[in-house]
């Protein structure tokens, strides 16, 4: 069964604040399953329906953080050592990172701000030599279905925590 016609765009750049990203799906949004609005915060298990994420990594390392946004405003933030090796549970980070989801008839955005601390390695020098990101999306539609959107799908089957789909790299401002 052939799934929803859409188109599902990403884009990220440093901000003041810390890394600014935007999600965009294109289509009919009637046909999406949108989590309805919440007051926001930590939770877990956002995967399941639609969510978009972002796994950053500091470039040339094997832990990573891994960032998810639900459209109804709630987030996760997990952190993790090497590839799905997670070296803590969900994370509370403060300032915790900000979302703004806009819902038109054929637009879904979502825009996520992740404060600088949000990106803090403790164990890990600050990374130098700038960010390596995937960006990713699950989307559901009405009637359950799943799709798997990434910048690149680095294995035949979607695996977002693949080190391979970090392909997007930002360089950090100098301090």
């Amino acid at each position: 069964m052939a799934g929803l016609p859409l188109d599902v765009s990403v884009a990220a750049s440093l901000a003041p604040a810390g890394l600014q990203l935007a999600f965009t799906v294109i289509g009919n949004t009637a046909g999406l399953r949108i989590p309805a609005a919440t007051q926001g915060g930590p939770a877990d298990g956002l995967w399941q329906h639609t969510c978009f994420e972002a796994f950053v990594a500091a470039d040339g390392e094997a832990a990573y953080h891994e960032f998810n946004f639900s459209p109804c405003g709630q987030w996760a933030v997990y952190r993790f050592a090497s590839e799905r090796v997670r070296a803590s549970a969900s994370l509370a980070v403060d300032p915790p990172p900000s979302t703004h989801t806009s819902v038109g008839a054929k637009e879904l955005t979502l825009t996520a701000l992740l404060p600088w601390p949000a990106l803090h390695w403790p164990a890990l020098p600050w990374p130098a030599d700038g960010l390596c990101i995937a960006l990713s999306a699950v989307i559901e539609e009405t009637n359950g279905r799943l799709s798997y959107w990434a910048l690149q799908h680095p294995r035949e089957r979607p695996d977002f925590h693949h080190p391979a789909g970090r392909t997007l790299r930002l360089a950090l401002p100098l301090n």
